[in-house]
């Protein structure tokens, strides 16, 4: 994954994203490069620091409140969720198995019921 263009794999993430669910363009208000980049390095973050979920709360709590001041709703994280684990399997092509996809598929599923259920996204009401 390290090998692919991050413009590259977020133009194709938020791509995929916008055409499936274009209401959720409006949440975006900075510049795409600079959202291509934040995917990228919370990927990275969390794939790097996965075997200790634990270490990684104050993080997701702090990204929990960020995406409530954006206006993010719970059930919007499955179509993020999907898109990502479509990016992913595009990106990856051959090296893209069942157990890769298990694999992402439960990451990205901890990391967003972490954030959904993140003190920050339930005493907050989203904008």
């Amino acid at each position: 994954m390290r090998e692919i263009d991050p413009v590259l794999l977020g133009d194709v993430f938020y791509g995929r994203l916008f055409i499936d669910n274009p209401a959720l363009q409006s949440l975006f208000k900075s510049p795409m490069d600079e959202q291509y980049k934040k995917l990228i390095d919370t990927i990275s973050v969390v794939v790097a620091r996965l075997e200790n979920l634990p270490e990684l709360i104050p993080d997701i709590q702090a990204l929990a409140q960020r995406h409530v001041q954006y206006g993010v709703k719970p059930e919007q994280y499955d179509l993020v969720g999907a898109a990502l684990l479509w990016t992913l399997e595009k990106g990856l092509g051959r090296d893209w198995t069942p157990a890769a996809a298990e694999a992402w598929s439960r990451c990205y599923h901890t990391l967003a019921q972490t954030m959904i259920n993140s003190p920050a996204s339930v005493d907050s009401p989203a904008v």
